[in-house]
């Protein structure tokens, strides 16, 4: 009988014993968690501070750009109709008068870096210049190193020849023969196309894009494979010859401006900038004026 009373009592010291350590746990409990929300918010507040504070002046190419006063633009100044630099050193084309609309909403005044093709991207990751024009196709090789803005244009590779042998040259096995003569500018990725489409043919490299189509009018050369957009304006210039299925390119593509790797604030004032140009209908009058 009196084991079972003391059995009994020490259970109930047991069980006050139990709740007051349960009591005691969870104050703890309570305690660690606020110190544990404390420090979480403190750490948030001071994560949203570290990203609010504005970044020091000159981070990006943007503050750059307005600080000094003029917009440095890389361009080969060889491609109708996107840039073409005439004998007095100005520029016209295409994304000659956007970049003067760019600079407009910059504020700033541009000057121009003249950057053959073959050394673009060396010229450009060497920061000569905040941005690069004149019909430059978007690449995953050339991504390595530069981002691009968004789409300019959407074109591909056709190829120009003499009207007359027109219908000789309607896809690439039609140009990949030894018999024929294949044309193309050094650097770009026309030579790149016709070196990994056209290995049979004759591949002729001629080291100016200008008078390159003179060589196509003269028999010299027989066809060239090109973006549609300059086959069309060069058939325009040269009635001799004839842009094949501009609206059937054989390669798809993309014309983009290069803009500096990472930096994402420049990129996106460019962005927006090429958005409300093309939204607003002012892309499609610059378009229209030099190229139709």
């Amino acid at each position: 009988m009196k084991m079972t009373q003391h059995s009994a009592e020490i259970s109930s010291a047991l069980r006050k014993a139990s709740v007051r350590l349960r009591r005691k746990n969870a104050l703890v409990s309570v305690i660690a968690a606020m110190v544990v929300l404390v420090g979480g918010v403190s750490f948030t507040q001071a994560s949203v501070n570290a990203s609010v504070k504005p970044k020091p002046h000159g981070d990006s190419r943007l503050d750059e750009i307005q600080r000094r006063g003029y917009i440095r633009v890389c361009t080969p100044g060889d491609y109708r109709p996107f840039a073409l630099r005439q004998a007095d050193g100005s520029y016209d084309g295409l994304d000659v008068t956007m970049v003067d609309d760019l600079a407009k909403a910059l504020e700033v005044s541009v000057r121009y870096v003249p950057s053959p093709w073959a050394a673009l991207v060396p010229t450009f990751t060497a920061q000569k210049c905040d941005i690069a024009v004149g019909g430059i196709s978007v690449t995953l090789a050339r991504q390595k190193d530069v981002f691009f803005s968004k789409t300019v244009l959407v074109n591909g590779k056709v190829p120009l020849t003499r009207c007359e042998n027109a219908s000789k040259f309607q896809t690439i096995a039609d140009m990949n023969k030894p018999t024929v003569k294949a044309i193309t500018p050094p650097g770009g990725t026309n030579e790149a196309f016709a070196r990994a489409n056209l290995p049979l043919a004759d591949l002729i490299i001629w080291p100016n894009n200008i008078t390159i189509f003179d060589e196509i009018v003269a028999g010299r050369a027989d066809v060239m494979v090109t973006e549609a957009t300059e086959a069309v304006v060069q058939s325009k210039i040269h009635p001799e010859l004839c842009a094949v299925s501009p609206d059937k390119p054989l390669q798809y593509g993309e014309l983009g401006y290069m803009l500096p790797k990472g930096d994402i604030i420049w990129k996106e004032f460019v962005d927006q900038w090429l958005h409300l140009l093309v939204a607003s209908g002012q892309f499609q009058k610059f378009y229209d004026a030099e190229v139709k």
